[in-house]
């Protein structure tokens, strides 16, 4: 069993930025935010696996958002950059220990991911 604590979030005027972390109780394969408004799908932000963090991107969030790990504190992060009022929503970790290749579209999946956050928010104003 993995616990998963998210940190970080808070709220930023648009073009700010933010830095999210998430604390893994061990060692994970892969790992990923998702992020949720109100009223809306739950969507696969952007996401890392391997220890070199190989790395996918929602299309929403290329150019403004990085994600990275460091290995050895079991941790995970996301610089957001550019903030944008639609940046806003509660962003989830996610995690799983199964060592296995993925497309982009299964990295972003909820379906790969058997550890979950509780999540925190994100509010950016304009």
């Amino acid at each position: 069993q993995v616990q998963l604590v998210e940190s970080g979030g808070g709220s930023a005027q648009a073009g700010g930025s933010l830095r999210l972390s998430c604390a893994a109780s061990a060692y994970t394969y892969s790992m990923v935010w998702f992020r949720q408004a109100p009223g809306k799908e739950r969507e696969g932000v952007a996401s890392c696996y391997t220890g070199s963090c190989y790395a996918y991107y929602a299309d929403s969030v290329k150019g403004r958002f990085t994600i990275n790990r460091d290995a050895a504190k079991n941790t995970l992060y996301l610089q957001m950059n550019s903030l944008k009022p639609e940046d806003s929503a509660t962003y989830y970790c996610a995690a799983d220990t199964r060592i296995r290749g993925m497309t982009a579209r299964q990295a972003l999946g909820e379906q790969m991911y058997n550890y979950w956050g509780q999540g925190t928010q994100v509010t950016v104003s304009s």
